[in-house]
């Protein structure tokens, strides 16, 4: 029983010593941390530029999609995808036999009514001598007429002689509108030969047009985007054969809520941003705006023309920011958040010294600086460097 009753009392003693010191050993995790180095700034509200920020992406100002008008096999493909093309050059050849026979056709007949020309020509000359020479006998038979009508109340001649120059008078008068006619003939028929001339003509200009149908020309100076037929493919009407954005002139097609609609202008200024192809805060204009909205999005787009850039294409992914005043706002510096996964905070440090971790909500990046929301107020002193260093209840010296 003693030897039970002395394990019994070590046992106790063990117990309370273990548990002072895990007291003890408890309250010296508990003790503060204590760090140096560490900048702090008050939090003020400072005047800054508001802004509403828009998503949108980047369009080529001219597109043109080009499509055939006939059917026909593909026999030439002149250009890839990525290829620079300009103005007036070829880009496809398409099969089209029946354009050019129907081209031959009116050549053809353009070359037969020039010959009948030529004869109609020749025959109004011939009409023409044969109409002076009949004006000729009739002025010659009407004068014979009338002397020999004076002769005749004279009694000088007879009767008989009278009546049979009378006779060639009148043969005169019919020979001389007999070539009036023939030569009025002759000129209707060369109308008619120099209407048949500019039918042919039409109809050469009309097949030339569809010989051309099978010669894609590009009808302006760009980029290839897309091409959506090869060599051996059959092309039909209005089906896309090649996509060519013009030029380097690009604009921002950016989608804007019904709430700041109102506020935004053609002619306004908007500050533009590529991440995709580092273009950073560079100028455009808003060109255009579409006058309705769409149903589901309830957003209007707003079309922002961008400067020259090489690297522009159509497809990129760009924000717009559009100017809307001043306001005062609280500002941290950017080396000032501390992260913790999806949270973001500050270490706001009281008038003792201690540092307490307060979680907040961020708004618009102004330079290296974010809008602070909710979370501070104006006055609170922040950690701005050494943050990193700290954790919740740290004193700062």
């Amino acid at each position: 029983m003693k030897t039970r009753h002395i394990v019994f009392t070590g046992l106790i003693a063990l117990s309370v010593l273990a548990a002072s010191c895990g007291g003890k050993q408890e309250a010296t995790a508990e003790k503060p941390a204590v760090v140096s180095g560490v900048k702090l700034e008050k939090l003020v509200a400072s005047p800054v530029e508001d802004f509403y920020e828009a998503t949108g992406t980047v369009r080529s100002k001219t597109t043109t999609i080009l499509s055939s008008k006939i059917m026909g096999a593909v026999t030439s493909m002149r250009v890839r995808e990525g290829d620079r093309v300009r103005a007036g050059q070829l880009l496809i050849e398409i099969e089209n036999r029946d354009a050019a026979a129907q081209l031959q056709k009116a050549l053809a007949g353009q070359q037969e009514a020039q010959e009948a020309l030529g004869e109609v020509e020749q025959s109004i000359e011939a009409a023409k001598s044969t109409k002076t020479a009949a004006e000729a006998s009739r002025q010659l038979s009407l004068s014979t007429y009338s002397r020999y009508q004076i002769l005749l109340e004279r009694k000088s001649i007879s009767p008989q002689e009278f009546d049979e120059v009378k006779a060639k008078h009148l043969v005169a008068e019919a020979e001389a509108d007999r070539a009036d006619k023939m030569l009025q003939m002759a000129t209707a028929r060369r109308n008619q030969v120099r209407a048949r001339i500019d039918q042919a003509k039409a109809d050469i200009d009309n097949a030339r047009v569809f010989v051309g149908y099978g010669r894609i020309i590009s009808p302006i100076s760009g980029l290839v985007t897309a091409k959506s037929i090869d060599i051996g493919s059959t092309a039909t009407p209005g089906a896309p054969l090649l996509t060519i954005e013009g030029g380097n002139q690009y604009r921002l097609e950016a989608s804007v809520d019904e709430s700041n609609f109102s506020r935004i202008r053609i002619g306004d200024t908007a500050r533009i941003s590529i991440d995709s192809i580092g273009l950073r805060d560079i100028d455009g204009r808003v060109s255009e705006i579409t006058p309705t909205a769409d149903a589901a999005s309830r957003s209007y787009i707003v079309k922002i023309d961008l400067p020259v850039r090489e690297m522009l294409r159509s497809g990129a992914y760009g924000t717009a920011k559009f100017r809307m005043g001043q306001k005062e706002a609280l500002l941290a510096p950017e080396q000032a958040i501390v992260r913790r996964g999806q949270l973001v905070g500050v270490y706001v440090v009281d008038g003792a010294g201690t540092a307490r971790l307060r979680l907040i909500k961020t708004g618009k990046r102004y330079g290296d600086k974010l809008e602070v929301l909710s979370g501070v107020n104006a006055g609170d002193m922040i950690a701005i460097e050494g943050a990193a260093r700290l954790s919740d209840g740290s004193r700062v010296r």
